[in-house]
């Protein structure tokens, strides 16, 4: 007789769960037959979820993260929370901390049995860069409230449409001569499917996996300059990169229109590696895909001629 499925017919609410992360989350569980409701501020971004559903799977809600009305309404009724609210604008101490444990709150006076807290290597309360210390700070204040919840904390999280890769992949387009920021700083970047499979394992077995962080990072470890030109040579392009030294890249950073803040600067100068002896994927059961997995397909629309391109390096 097969085995039942855990999160078949939970209510499962996924707060921030219209963005990149939360689309893949929210397919996890869709398959795995939890009913789920995608809550954010602009829940119409994950309309397009809709076809994968069947009829009464999914819903939708307006939410405010800071606001304890929304927190209260959007948990009502919830079997299990994934809390994916992140940001590198406005107030993301109280967005990221003191929100997060107001929600975790809010979700055990709801009756929740399972919460995880989406976090991110390097999370610190005592950060002087306001993401991780957000991030840091919600991890606690989480547990203070929901000591059983899960904490994932993954690494630079990689997809076909994640705003990372995507950015670089971009820039190496267009640019014959790029600077590059952090060449030393190594991160080990991870596949989005494989963070959502580990969110939905998280859920499913809270008995096994609550009170405990995991640390999510793919089965290579980069640096940024490595990162740049396998972006390059999966393009077919000849480029030439600039090593930029620190206090350059800061001040750069701290410019305006720039695609990178002063946070993100210095949170990807220190680096996102998977912590030795950390818990990681192979305790939950998940082995993660490598970036060179996909690369090569994921850059053939950034090619001159897309898939018709020859073996002839492109400027």
């Amino acid at each position: 007789m097969a085995k039942s499925n855990p999160l078949n017919g939970k209510f499962v609410v996924v707060t921030g769960g219209s963005g990149f992360l939360g689309n893949y989350v929210a397919q996890a569980l869709l398959e795995r037959g939890a009913r789920v409701r995608i809550a954010s501020r602009n829940p119409e971004k994950a309309y397009s979820l809709k076809p994968l559903a069947n009829l009464g799977q999914l819903q939708f809600a307006r939410f405010k993260a800071q606001d304890e009305v929304s927190r209260k309404a959007v948990v009502h009724g919830a079997d299990a929370v994934v809390n994916l609210v992140g940001s590198f604008d406005g107030d993301v101490v109280d967005l990221m901390g003191k929100s997060a444990g107001a929600l975790a709150e809010a979700a055990k006076a709801a009756g929740a049995s399972a919460f995880v807290q989406v976090s991110a290597i390097g999370a610190d309360e005592e950060s002087e860069v306001g993401y991780a210390k957000g991030k840091g700070l919600g991890e606690k204040l989480v547990l203070e409230t929901f000591p059983k919840a899960t904490v994932i904390r993954p690494s630079i999280i990689f997809g076909k449409d994640d705003n990372f890769l995507n950015m670089f992949a971009g820039l190496v387009r267009t640019m014959p001569v790029l600077p590059v920021f952090g060449p030393d700083a190594e991160i080990q970047p991870v596949f989005v499917d494989d963070v959502a499979e580990a969110i939905a394992t998280a859920l499913a077995d809270p008995a096994a996996h609550g009170g405990k962080t995991y640390e999510l990072g793919g089965p290579e470890v980069l640096t940024m300059m490595e990162l740049n030109r396998r972006i390059a040579d999966a393009q077919g392009r000849e480029r030439s990169f600039i090593p930029m030294p620190d206090p350059a890249s800061g001040i750069f950073a701290a410019l305006p229109l720039t695609p990178m803040s002063r946070d993100q600067w210095k949170l990807l100068k220190a680096g996102s590696v998977v912590a030795k002896g950390a818990r990681g994927f192979d305790k939950l059961g998940i082995e993660p895909r490598p970036l060179g997995l996909f690369l090569d397909k994921w850059m053939v629309r950034f090619k001159k001629h897309g898939r018709f391109t020859g073996r002839t390096r492109l400027a």
